[in-house]
């Protein structure tokens, strides 16, 4: 500590008061007994590591206003100094370095703080991880990645209607919706994107295929928030955080079983695990969302069935809220999957007509 304070005393002395680092210490039960009265509301939690609020940031983006009953002739007082020398010491308890303790508390920013959010162990709440990795920039948010290698969004080809088809369409061309289709052929767990659909169990605590694909890749704290929302009805939708996933959330939706054919009720069910998924995404403020083919594995749903049931759901979502979404990625992983989606596409979002189709309507 005798290093600590000597690194202090020799900052350059500034004309106003060393800004104040707000952390809240309610889940730790800590409080600086150092603090200004007016302070003791504080905005973000103590998680196992130093973390600030969005409302703390914005605050400290900007100039502290002067406190003029703490300071005479540009001097701390006693109880100013102690204030901002008692969160130091916390800060340093908590492993966060010398250098970047004091230079937080000497410019008013609290970058670099020391962030320990293991999303490799079951141990630590699921809770303060998530809010951690919410509160943060897509940017800021890659080195918790648990892969190196993800597709962002703009690596994500846009799918051109095209025209010419066999089949007449079976919706009216809206160019709206232009532009907020994808067909991607690989792997969903690594689409860095707001939101992928999860093909989940009941249960919501991982499975086989895509489930158990996206519950590995997310790491143990997938499954214990999971484990907090007490299963999935068939055809609903619940969300989570994506840990350690690119995407920023998974939306699970359970797929009904229909091995013994599909009836209305299988088709209804299927229908509304896409809708269901679709207004969840849009609910958080989700703008691009990502879906496998769902209850097409073991679950027995005739693939050349689904893609229909799939591209009708979402074809009537954008309708109705073309504005709410940006992209909505249809993920296959087989060649078979691939071909039913090209096929079908042009049936859901045509392309404009062209000159021989509308000569050929006279």
């Amino acid at each position: 500590m005798s290093a600590l304070f000597s690194y202090i005393r020799a900052l350059p002395r500034t004309a106003g008061p060393l800004p104040r680092v707000r952390a809240d210490f309610q889940r730790a039960a800590v409080r600086s007994r150092h603090s200004r009265p007016a302070e003791r509301s504080a905005t973000s939690a103590l998680r196992g590591h130093i973390n600030v609020s969005p409302r703390a940031e914005r605050r400290l983006a900007t100039p502290a206003a002067p406190r003029s009953s703490g300071r005479l002739n540009g001097r701390s007082s006693s109880r100013e100094r102690g204030g901002w020398l008692g969160e130091l010491a916390l800060g340093a308890a908590f492993g966060v370095s010398t250098v970047v303790l004091v230079q937080s508390l000497h410019t008013g920013t609290v970058a670099a703080m020391a962030l320990k959010v293991n999303l490799n162990s079951a141990e630590g709440g699921w809770k303060e991880a998530k809010d951690f990795l919410l509160s943060l920039s897509v940017k800021d948010r890659r080195q918790y990645y648990r892969t190196s290698d993800f597709v962002s969004l703009d690596n994500i080809p846009l799918w051109t209607p095209t025209g010419g088809g066999s089949e007449p369409s079976r919706y009216q061309r809206n160019e709206k919706l232009d532009q907020k289709i994808s067909l991607f052929t690989g792997d969903i767990t690594k689409l860095e994107i707001d939101a992928i659909v999860n093909a989940a169990n009941n249960t919501l605590l991982g499975g086989g295929g895509v489930d158990g694909a996206i519950h590995r890749a997310a790491g143990p704290k997938l499954k214990m928030e999971c484990a907090s929302l007490c299963g999935c009805e068939t055809g609903e939708a619940k969300i989570t955080c994506g840990y350690g996933l690119p995407a920023k959330y998974v939306i699970h939706t359970v797929g009904p079983i229909a091995q013994g054919g599909v009836k209305e009720e299988h088709r209804k069910a299927l229908r509304s695990c896409y809708t269901n998924s679709l207004k969840t995404a849009t609910e958080n403020a989700a703008r691009s969302l990502a879906f496998p083919c769902i209850s097409t594995g073991i679950y027995g749903y005739p693939p050349e069935q689904a893609v229909h049931e799939a591209l009708a759901a979402v074809r009537e979502y954008l309708e109705a809220h073309h504005d709410k979404l940006d992209r909505v990625i249809f993920c296959v992983f087989l060649p078979k999957d691939k071909e039913l989606y090209l096929q079908n596409l042009p049936l859901y979002f045509p392309a404009a007509p062209t000159e021989a189709t509308v000569k050929s309507k006279l």
